[in-house]
């Protein structure tokens, strides 16, 4: 039952990353990009699903807000930055958890992934595509929409946690059903 809650949520997640992602676009000028909030669930993805599930569900998600939008040429892109996000938050949430940390502390590891690997991972990737004078303009609007997945994820935990569903699959909640 357990897996069947899971893979329910992780398809929630992924269409909210798909719908956060979608649904609020502010354009970058010289990028064609744009920043959105969607980062902020692919950050919580890792953290309320788990490695595995969170980092498939962020990159899924995140990958088909991009088909859906028309960025067909970062569709496997974003499918593996999100998702390595998603992965790399999960572990590490995880492991805070087990060593006695407070929540807040693996959010804030994942918003710092977030950044570093949206900047870096697009930047690299649009080195290759457009050249390295785009890459590092759209350096500093990846920066932005990092800081604000950081800082979103972080005012959004509290909530979700507090449902206990979202806390029971995160690790935070003593029930044991």
């Amino acid at each position: 039952m357990k897996n069947t809650k899971k893979l329910v949520l992780a398809a929630l997640f992924a269409a909210l990353a798909c719908a956060a992602t979608m649904a609020i676009r502010i354009p970058t000028f010289g990028t064609g990009g744009y920043i959105h909030p969607g980062d902020a669930v692919v950050i919580l993805s890792g953290i309320f699903l788990g490695p595995v599930y969170g980092g498939l569900a962020a990159g899924i998600g995140s990958a088909m807000a991009d088909l859906l939008g028309g960025y067909f040429l970062y569709v496997p892109i974003t499918f593996l930055i999100k998702g390595a996000i998603g992965l790399l938050t999960g572990k590490v949430f995880q492991a805070l958890k087990s060593k006695g940390k407070p929540a807040w502390m693996g959010v804030a590891a994942g918003g710092i992934f977030d950044i570093l690997l949206v900047v870096g991972g697009y930047g690299l990737c649009e080195i290759f595509l457009y050249g390295l004078p785009a890459a590092v303009g759209s350096m500093f609007p990846n920066l932005i929409q990092g800081v604000g997945g950081l800082v979103l994820s972080m005012l959004l935990y509290p909530l979700l946690a507090a449902i206990p569903e979202f806390s029971y699959m995160a690790g935070t909640s003593r029930r044991h059903k």
